[in-house]
């Protein structure tokens, strides 16, 4: 069996933090020293990936000078425009310096907020400036270990004041830019403000900025929760703001492991390439941007394991590419989706142009209607699932 080669028509893009990773963690130093990030670009263009993101630390080390900027960031747009390499997201890491401890947003000291913000907007201009699209806000210090130590309604009003002002500035500036919150539940913090995608939509729909501000759902984030990120993208996606997606594995609730994208729970992973190519079964919005990883190549990895996991994670989206592609295509599976009655959840339960007090008058929806009988109907999803696990395993 051949394993597909990915090109830059799959948009396949990664972090700048995710093959940069050097294996440093909470319980051991660094196994690796990381890369120029000119040579990553270099490398990923070579491995056939279409894109690349960064967080602002990444590229240029903090308390850089703004000539020792400039520098850093021309040398690298030349390498994006020597490689084709597209830099379609910049974010911002407002996690790691101790000043962010109690959060930027949402700190409790005005002053953090304040030098928050500036740092925030200063990369809003880099964005655009690099040709960026998306800008992701992931508020990784947004949170607290103590309830008693958080007014919540008041950092939900900096919250949402910071927000407001981010895109607000990017529309006075005429920027092509929409940002993406990207929610977790913990780690570094207790407890993340914003912590799953529901939580997020709901906070996006109080902004008076609201329209250019979307999600940027991580797999290992959502199952972090305990929450299924198919179903999650999906509710995204059919609220209009799905604006970018970062793909890693997770095994369960435990710690942010990012793995490989499949490594973790393969049947989600399978489900979630499934909407992302074949989008909704019934038609719909579908998603199409970029195919970003968000993951980080084990310290157990020498610099050449770094780069086999990279094409790891391409290999697995396009493996399950291709698997996904053919269960749609398959005849027995249309036949259980038939059996499963999928396409009758398209039909609007009342009829069309159908008064509610004519539905309250047909005894057959409810008086006359054996609810016994229709109770011992089946649906055959074991069946539709076993079929699609047979495709996942190349069976069929």
């Amino acid at each position: 069996m051949s394993i597909p080669t990915p090109t830059a028509a799959d948009r396949f893009s990664f972090g700048l933090w995710t093959v940069n990773w050097v294996g440093q963690d909470q319980f051991g130093s660094a196994t690796r020293t990381p890369f120029d990030p000119v040579d990553v670009v270099y490398k990923l263009a070579e491995l056939g990936a279409w894109g690349i993101t960064f967080h602002d630390d990444d590229l240029i080390p903090f308390g850089s000078s703004a000539a020792e900027r400039d520098a850093i960031v021309a040398r690298f747009a030349k390498a994006l425009a020597a490689t084709g390499i597209v830099c379609e997201m910049v974010t911002t890491n407002t996690f790691s310096h101790p000043v962010f401890k109690d959060g930027a947003f949402t700190s409790n000291d005005r002053r953090v907020r304040r030098y928050g913000l500036r740092k925030v907007l200063r990369n809003v201009d880099l964005a655009a400036e690099l040709g960026a699209t998306t800008f992701v806000m992931w508020g990784g210090r947004e949170g607290a270990e103590y309830d008693t130590s958080k007014d919540y309604k008041a950092a939900l009003d900096r919250y949402r004041e910071g927000l407001d002002t981010v895109a607000g500035y990017i529309k006075a500036q005429g920027y092509g830019l929409r940002i993406g919150l990207e929610p977790k539940p913990n780690e570094p913090r207790g407890d993340i403000l914003l912590p799953t995608v529901g939580h997020a939509l709901a906070f996006i729909s109080t902004l008076d900025n609201g329209d250019i501000v979307g999600l940027n759902p991580e797999v290992g984030h959502e199952q972090m929760a305990c929450l299924n990120y198919t179903a999650g993208i999906a509710q995204a996606l059919w609220q209009g703001k799905l604006f970018h997606i970062d793909l890693n594995g997770q095994k369960s609730i435990k710690y942010d492991q990012d793995l490989v994208f499949g490594h973790g729970d393969l049947m989600s992973a399978f489900a979630t390439v499934d909407l992302l190519e074949n989008g909704f079964p019934g038609g719909g919005p579908r998603y199409d941007g970029p195919r970003h990883f968000d993951y980080k190549p084990s310290r157990t990895e020498s610099a050449e394991g770094v780069w086999e996991s990279a094409k790891a994670n391409m290999k697995m989206y396009l493996l399950l590419k291709e698997r996904a592609l053919a269960f749609r295509a398959d005849p027995e599976v249309q036949a259980a989706l038939q059996a499963s009655k999928l396409s009758e959840l398209a039909q609007p339960t009342l009829a069309p142009g159908e008064s509610l007090e004519a539905f309250l008058a047909d005894r057959g929806a409810f008086e006359d209607l054996d609810v016994d009988a229709v109770a011992q109907e089946g649906f055959d999803f074991v069946r539709l699932n076993q079929i699609a696990t047979e495709h996942l395993l190349g069976a069929r």
